[in-house]
């Protein structure tokens, strides 16, 4: 405890990192007190029925995604999720398509293109998204609007807000990445999650006391052990290593002798990270815009699919996230792009010969590694579904496992780092200063 104190005292020492945390407190306030401003010409105080129609099922994640904007009729109220749609669809082009492909090799100039085009597609999707929530709006909560307002003329501005609320979300998450601590729209996804997670953890405990069947105190400690050992589960697969040994060839230029020594080529077990999951959950919120968000007129797998409790669900959530963790790891992590820099330092893996063969030894370990990871990742996504048969309330049993937890755990590890990466240079630099490092072979790059 005395060193966690003391490593908040260096944050706040260091002038840099203070500014930067600063900046994102500020954006992550601005982003929740956009989430109670409630559309122009509508009643807070009508909302119920859209309120009850978020506290269970599909609506409900897609509630605790928003922040509770959703249940608000919030200007915020689509969130940040039409932005991953559209990054999801761009990152399958950029595979698919050679254009995309080209324009993804072209370094900064093509990401910056990239972005642009995801930009334009975001708008699309909150376009056809607006008016979807503005029907569902309608007949859930049509006594909401003011009165004197008409429904048809009402949804032509309202789409707008609402879509340049999303954008605007888009612009504080970019601010943060930017000027703040970084990850700035996982760290809007995780603030909107948080939100949720004190009247959730009450709800549970009211339910395991006050209920016949809650079990009391005995399950209500089972439950927490249970929480705990997911969550220290899912913390050791985020930052599960496995380490390859890089061997470099000896070098003498003039009367200087280089390389010699041996490293290791670190490969995370989750290389992924939190975006696997965030895109299936991303594509599993597509039944309720093709609906419109009414269960009523769909058949029965339509139905099944916009219940997060049933098995169909789970098992198409679960095969989406082994899916993506693999697409997005071969898009993140190129074997033979880290087999030819190796051969051009004079690295070799003991054993494996340099070139093609070393680029097919890191590519088998990459998909040996990332197989038990997937399969323990989609696990712990359906954890809430598990949950549920302890008679966890729906609201807390998110926090189980799921979506809600990985992103979580992966967002604050990652901005931990971050944090600790900024704090490691700048307590580098100031031993640097002073003498007293001089020798110790500690690099800064």
């Amino acid at each position: 405890m005395k060193k966690f104190i003391e490593a908040l005292k260096n944050c706040w020492k260091v002038e840099d990192l203070r500014q930067r945390i600063l900046i994102t407190i500020l954006f992550v306030a601005i982003y929740r007190f956009g989430s109670f401003v409630v559309l122009p010409g509508i009643n807070p105080a009508g909302l119920a029925n859209l309120q009850a129609q978020t506290e269970g099922g599909l609506m409900s994640l897609l509630d605790m995604f928003s922040g509770g904007a959703f249940a608000n009729a919030s200007i915020f109220a689509l969130g940040i999720m039409p932005y991953i749609s559209a990054s999801i669809v761009m990152q399958l082009l950029a595979v698919a398509v050679p254009y995309f492909q080209k324009m993804q090799r072209e370094g900064e100039s093509g990401r910056k293109k990239i972005s642009w085009y995801t930009r334009i597609l975001t708008v699309a999707i909150l376009l056809f998204q607006a008016p979807s929530y503005l029907i569902n709006l309608r007949i859930q909560s049509g006594g909401a609007l003011a009165q004197g307002i008409d429904w048809t003329v009402f949804m032509i501005p309202a789409t707008i807000i609402l879509a340049a609320g999303s954008m605007f979300i888009l612009w504080l998450g970019e601010r943060i990445t930017d000027k703040g601590i970084g990850n700035g729209v996982s760290i809007i996804i995780m603030i909107g999650i948080i939100a949720r997670l004190p009247q959730s953890f009450v709800q549970e405990v009211t339910s395991r006391f006050t209920a016949i069947s809650g079990g009391g105190l005995v399950m209500f400690i089972i439950e927490i052990l249970i929480l705990f050992a997911v969550v220290c589960a899912a913390i050791l697969l985020v930052q599960g290593v496995r380490k390859i040994p890089v061997q470099y060839a000896k070098r003498v230029v003039g009367n200087k002798q280089y390389g010699g020594a041996r490293q290791y080529i670190p490969l995370k077990l989750f290389a992924a990270n939190v975006m696997p999951i965030i895109f299936a959950q991303a594509l599993m919120f597509i039944p309720l815009a093709i609906v419109q968000y009414s269960s009523e007129n769909s058949n029965s797998f339509v139905r099944s699919l916009m219940d997060h409790t049933s098995l169909t669900y789970n098992i198409i959530f679960a095969v989406l996230i082994i899916a993506f963790t693999y697409f997005y790891t071969a898009i993140t992590l190129n074997p033979t792009q880290m087999a030819e820099d190796m051969k051009r330092n004079n690295g070799f893996i003991p054993g494996v010969k340099p070139g093609k063969s070393t680029a097919e030894y890191i590519d088998t370990i990459m998909s040996r590694i990332t197989l038990p990871g997937s399969l323990f990742i989609a696990f712990i996504a359906i954890m809430p579904a598990l949950a549920g048969l302890l008679n966890v309330q729906q609201a807390f049993a998110q926090f189980f496992g799921g979506t809600s937890l990985l992103i979580l755990v992966g967002v604050v590890i990652d901005t931990l780092q971050q944090i600790e990466s900024h704090l490691m240079m700048r307590h580098y630099d100031g031993l640097l200063n002073s003498g007293r490092t001089r020798n110790t072979g500690v690099s800064a790059y």
